[in-house]
C-alpha cells in the first residue's frame, strides 16, 4: 500500500526492540547494522487516489539509517 505522511506522527511507542524483532536478520542483511527498533504512531496519510486518513503505522527504525518499511496496520477514523 503506498501513501505519503501529511504532518508528523505523534503518540510515538516501542513495540519491539533488538531480538525481540521478528524480522531482524532481514533488517540488517538488507540496511545494516544498527539498533533495531521497531515503532507505532499515529498519522495523517495520503493516499495515491487523493484520500487523507488517520491511521496507526508501523515501522522500523535504526540511528544513522532512518524509517524503513511503514506500514499502516489500521485507521483511526
Amino acid at each position: 500500500m503506498h501513501f505519503e505522511i501529511v504532518g508528523e506522527i505523534t503518540d510515538i511507542e516501542p513495540i519491539a526492540t533488538g531480538s525481540r524483532i521478528r524480522i531482524l536478520p532481514l533488517l540488517r542483511r538488507r540496511y545494516g547494522r544498527g539498533r533495531w527498533r521497531k515503532l507505532k504512531g499515529n498519522a495523517t496519510v495520503c493516499f495515491p487516489d487523493g484520500t487523507i486518513r488517520q491511521a496507526e503505522v508501523h515501522w522500523f527504525e535504526a540511528h544513522g539509517i532512518g524509517k524503513r518499511k511503514m506500514r499502516v496496520k489500521r485507521f483511526l477514523d
